[in-house]
């Protein structure tokens, strides 16, 4: 594996554990005991949350491994015969949907909407119940793939 392509597969697995122990902590134990609050507490704190993890470093990490993860794919592809290329496309794969496509299409249209309710209402409330269901169940698939595409990227290494 060329020295520029190894270099981005292993900074792709650091940023794809980074990705998969945050979405972790929130399918394990965060979204629990959010729920615990209360609609009202659970709703402000969460909105919260969607406000400050929209932080440089958060950014870098997740759009970062989003393009390196591009790039390694299209090495992967480019250079289809060279070891190591299946599991490379794989991980990149893993990351560009299980992560960004399903967090862009799925868990980002719900913390808008959960952005726009206030949290003391019936309509918070009822929004808060899907959104417990439905977030949490997309964040398990941003979840796995982020140990999935840790673990190809591991793999495209050896």
């Amino acid at each position: 594996m060329a020295g520029v392509v190894a270099a981005a597969t292993f900074l792709a697995a650091l940023g794809s554990g980074l990705m998969a122990g945050l979405f972790f902590v929130f399918s394990a134990f965060m979204m629990s005991a959010l729920a615990r609050l209360g609609a009202p507490q659970g709703i402000a704190a969460m909105q919260s949350v969607n406000v400050t993890i929209l932080n440089p470093l958060f950014l870098t990490v997740f759009m970062g491994t989003a393009l390196l993860s591009l790039i390694t794919g299209i090495a992967a592809i480019w250079n289809w015969s060279a070891e190591g290329s299946g599991w490379l496309l794989a991980g990149s794969l893993l990351y560009l949907i299980g992560i960004i496509v399903v967090t862009m299409v799925f868990n980002v249209p719900l913390n808008d909407a959960l952005a726009s309710v206030d949290p003391a209402s019936g309509e918070g409330a009822a929004l808060w119940a899907r959104y417990l269901d439905v977030w949490v169940k997309w964040n398990h698939v941003r979840t796995v793939a982020g140990v999935g595409a840790l673990a190809c990227f591991i793999s495209a290494l050896r």
